[in-house]
């Protein structure tokens, strides 16, 4: 987490990291690159290191997508360093305190997962590879990123693990690497057949050590993305890129991730819908529907579909066992975006009328409320479809909060 005691809320700048590819630090980097941070404030900052036996390579890559790839070429031969060597050189940086801060975490997280890994203590940890000077720039470069985009939150997508073999200088071993499996610890993976190399100790370091969680996209509007390329093509034709998307935090008051139960019903008598789905509503239901099937044996049946809030799951499917032939269901969790909208009314000639007023992407519209609209429909002997059509003029200046 960037910012563990903040709490976020609305229009605070939100990341997500979508690894389909994997991710390493210098695809980390040229996504954000890619995502608009500039080049000459990265390389500004970068001197700051006071450590200038590098030179940085930012091109475009050649790929499908318009991506940036970052090159780290050393000047000379580059020592080994441990633990204190590179908590020294960020120590002794001008850097900004807060992009120190975040160097230093995930470089402390890659020293801890070293020494696990080999057995030896934390300030004994020679870092090898991750502790070469493209690793530090990798590392120092996203912490420069991401302190640019001010971002505070940062949610990473689950990460493909290949299988295989690398070589290094302890030789060959396994994939993913054993510092990439015990960074990893707690994380949402899974297996890919590809026998290369995906996520680098340096790239397991960054997303674990700065991401709020793992899972899918969270409610955002969407200002930038940016693709950073890898430097190997992918032996399935896939494209070798981590994407960055970055936007304003969006917060909604009711549930985004929710229980979809379904049952199949072939000796059920839909008369009793009306009734059952009354009762789910009152039980916490968010959305009841049946369709038409065909079953086994070709016997015509219906397909009950409930969408509820998972801690109001239990309850709802108590009530279907109970009230319908189901003698099973199937249920599972889905996440869900759904349009910010407030309940009110509207002033018509025939009184206030209930509606939804709903903020699309491209505008506010208002919407009838059925029930109301029925109810006026019948009190004032008009047809349902002309209370609609009034209602349906008004604008969201007509709008009555309630």
């Amino acid at each position: 987490m960037i910012f563990a005691s903040e709490k976020m809320t609305e229009n605070q700048i939100v990341a997500y990291i979508d690894c389909f590819s994997g991710v390493s630090g210098d695809m980390f980097l040229g996504a954000l690159l890619a995502a608009g941070l500039p080049e000459e404030l990265l390389r500004q900052e970068l001197s700051k290191l006071h450590h200038d036996n590098f030179k940085l390579d930012i091109k475009r890559a050649d790929a499908t997508l318009s991506a940036i790839q970052v090159s780290v070429i050393p000047h000379e031969h580059q020592p080994h360093r441990n633990w204190a060597d590179i908590r020294a050189l960020l120590k002794q940086s001008s850097l900004p305190d807060k992009v120190k801060d975040i160097a230093l975490r995930i470089f402390t997280t890659l020293a801890e997962a070293e020494a696990k890994v080999h057995g030896c203590e934390v300030e004994e940890v020679h870092f090898h590879e991750v502790g070469a000077i493209d690793a530090i720039v990798d590392i120092t470069g996203c912490a420069i990123g991401l302190d640019y985009f001010k971002i505070k939150r940062l949610i990473c997508s689950p990460l493909p693990m290949p299988r295989g073999w690398i070589n290094c200088v302890h030789g060959l071993l396994p994939l993913p690497a054993p510092a990439v499996c015990e960074i990893l610890k707690d994380a949402p993976v899974y297996g890919v057949d590809l026998a290369q190399e995906l996520v680098t100790p340096t790239g397991a370091a960054i997303v674990k050590t700065m991401s709020d969680k793992f899972g899918h996209l969270p409610p955002m509007t969407i200002r930038q993305t940016g693709y950073g390329a890898g430097s190997r093509k992918l032996a399935n034709g896939q494209a070798n890129l981590l994407r960055i998307i970055i936007g304003q935090a969006r917060t909604f008051s009711e549930a985004q991730e929710v229980e979809v139960i379904e049952t199949n019903l072939d000796d059920w008598s839909p008369e009793g819908f009306p009734f059952l789905c009354e009762r789910l509503f009152d039980l916490g239901a968010l959305d009841v529907s049946m369709s038409s099937i065909q079953m086994k044996k070709g016997r015509p049946g219906f397909r009950l579909q409930v969408i509820g809030k998972p801690e109001d799951g239990w309850e709802l499917k108590k009530y279907i066992m109970s009230e319908t032939t189901a003698i099973g269901l199937r249920f599972r969790l889905e996440n869900r975006l759904t349009l910010p909208r407030k309940s009110g009314t509207v002033e018509t000639r025939w009184g206030n009328v209930r509606v939804k007023m709903i903020e699309s992407p491209t505008s506010t519209v208002i919407r009838p409320e059925y029930e109301d609209c029925r109810r006026v429909a019948i009190e004032q002997h008009v047809p349902l479809s002309e209370v609609y059509l009034e209602v349906g003029c008004c604008s969201p200046d007509d709008f009555l909060e309630e």
